[in-house]
């Protein structure tokens, strides 16, 4: 019966040391890997996620809220601003091409025309005569080209702009995708008369030559202003600095908007005009509530 006690007790302790770890390397492995299988499976089973916790507070009702939402969600909602975000830098970046190319044009066409006019004029005062008439001639009718340019403009605008040569024209209508538009051609067409104006009146002398010389200024004045008033300070394509504080740049500004929102039929059709188009048509108030 001792035999048979010793022998379970013997039995016992065999299987107590096999189950403890810390006397036996083998009961180690024994005991280490079905735990690690265990880990992987449930690794495997829960994948680990990054929670994020929002605190929202509403204003209205004063209370404040905490949003729970994981990694994946948050990561999302941070990709749905950044189109808006494209969408600014691209704006940015077409104001620069127009500012620059709207500089380099300003600077290139005004250095032009005064030395064509300081040459013009030296033509005309050369001996004891001052030739009067010549210069009178090319001061009055660069001032009238400038006006009349004005009342150009408004009948193109109306019967070629708006109607034949709208599927040009309408690009202007439209949101513009990059920093320029088809109708930006129109500036181009209306360059090629006061270039040519210019040069007949700059290699010749003569009454015709200087009246030729004074249209053409006329034109270009006008399409300078033109340039600053329309594509600067009314669509902004460009900062125009102090012009956008003049209190009546500021009313044909909103008239201009106005002819956009087609309020009035599309009055007004001119530019610098505009606000005596509407007052014309009875359209003050809203000029006044634009402005």
């Amino acid at each position: 019966m001792a035999s048979g006690m010793s022998s379970a007790n013997s039995s016992v302790v065999t299987y107590l040391l096999g189950r403890n770890t810390f006397f036996t390397g083998k009961a180690i492995s024994k005991a280490i890997t079905p735990r690690s299988s265990l880990r992987q499976v449930t690794q495997k089973r829960k994948p680990k996620s990054l929670s994020m916790c929002f605190v929202t507070e509403d204003k209205n009702e004063g209370t404040t809220k905490v949003e729970k939402k994981t990694f994946v969600q948050a990561q999302n909602e941070i990709k749905f601003s950044s189109p808006a975000e494209e969408r600014q830098a691209r704006k940015r970046s077409e104001r620069q091409t127009y500012l620059v190319a709207a500089i380099l044009s300003s600077l290139g066409i005004s250095s032009m025309a005064v030395l064509a006019i300081h040459h013009r004029f030296s033509w005309q005062t050369e001996g004891c005569e001052l030739q009067l008439l010549e210069m009178f001639g090319t001061f009055t009718l660069s001032v009238g080209a400038a006006v009349g340019m004005e009342f150009w403009a408004r009948w193109a605008h109306r019967a070629l702009w708006h109607a034949s040569l709208w599927h040009m024209h309408k690009s202007h209508h439209q949101p513009r995708d990059g920093p320029f538009e088809l109708n930006d051609i129109f500036a181009v067409i209306n360059a090629v008369p006061a270039i040519a104006l210019l040069s007949y009146g700059f290699f010749h002398k003569g009454i015709v030559p200087g009246l030729c010389f004074g249209a053409g200024l006329g034109i270009t004045v006008f399409g300078m202003a033109y340039m600053f008033v329309h594509d600067g300070l009314v669509h902004r394509r460009f900062p125009v600095g102090p012009i956008a504080h003049v209190p009546y740049l500021r009313k044909v500004a909103a008239a201009h908007q106005l002819h956009h929102s087609e309020k009035f039929n599309g009055l007004p059709y001119g530019l610098f005009l505009g606000p005596q188009e509407l007052e014309e048509v009875e359209g003050t108030e809203g000029l006044d509530n634009e402005t």
